[in-house]
This record gives C-alpha cells, sequence and structure tokens, in this order.
C-alpha cells in the first residue's frame, strides 16, 4: 500500500456517504425532478470514481478483489465523457443499491491499514 492508498480510500468513502445522503428518504421521481440534487450526486459518484481509478493504478490487484470498483469507474467516465446519455435511475439504483458493498469493503481495507473511520 502507498501513503496515498489511505487518503483515496478515505476520498472515496466520504463521496459514498454524500451520494447516499444527497438521495436518502428521496423518490426516484423526486430524485428525477430535482436538479441540484442530481447534480450534486453526480458530483460526488464522480469523485468515488476517480478515487477508484487512481486507486487501481497504484494498487492494480484492488480491481480483482473489490466489489463494484470497476462499477465506480465506469460510472464516473459515462457521467463525465457521456452527460448527455446519464441514466438518472441507473444512478438513483447505483447508489441506493450498490453502494454499501463498496462502502463495506473500502472501510475494512482502511481499518486492514490501522485508520479507523
Amino acid at each position: 500500500m502507498t501513503d496515498k492508498t489511505p487518503k483515496l480510500l478515505f476520498d472515496a468513502l466520504c463521496a459514498i456517504g454524500s451520494a447516499q445522503d444527497f438521495v436518502g428518504g428521496c423518490t426516484l421521481a423526486n430524485y428525477t425532478a430535482d436538479k441540484m440534487r442530481r447534480s450534486a450526486v453526480e458530483r460526488q459518484l464522480e469523485i468515488l470514481g476517480e478515487a477508484c481509478s487512481r486507486l487501481v493504478k497504484l494498487e492494480p490487484a484492488l480491481v480483482g478483489s473489490v466489489t463494484n470498483l470497476k462499477l465506480a469507474i465506469d460510472l464516473r467516465n459515462r457521467i463525465i465523457h457521456g452527460y448527455d446519455a446519464v441514466d438518472d435511475e441507473i444512478v438513483y439504483r447505483t447508489v441506493t443499491d450498490d453502494l454499501d458493498a463498496l462502502k463495506v469493503e473500502f472501510t475494512q481495507l482502511l481499518a486492514e491499514r490501522g485508520w479507523a473511520i
């Protein structure tokens, strides 16, 4: 593990937490109708995906061992490069259904390295 790895894991965890907070208690219909909320969530997913991309460059083995790591990177790329084809339902479902596993694994990786959240 490099010196940068814990910071990237922490940044990713913060982005996951923020995205989940922004969507928490919000229905898909409310999410879709709220431009500011969608923008905030997409920004957090960009941060998450960028942190994951940097993690993979530092520690390539993480790609095969961390659930949904590639999903986070791919979603970031879609939001940034395919902004006009972002599907609000996919973003919403990703935040509500898919990020918990990544959060658990990143928290565990940090704990293994002596960092507590």
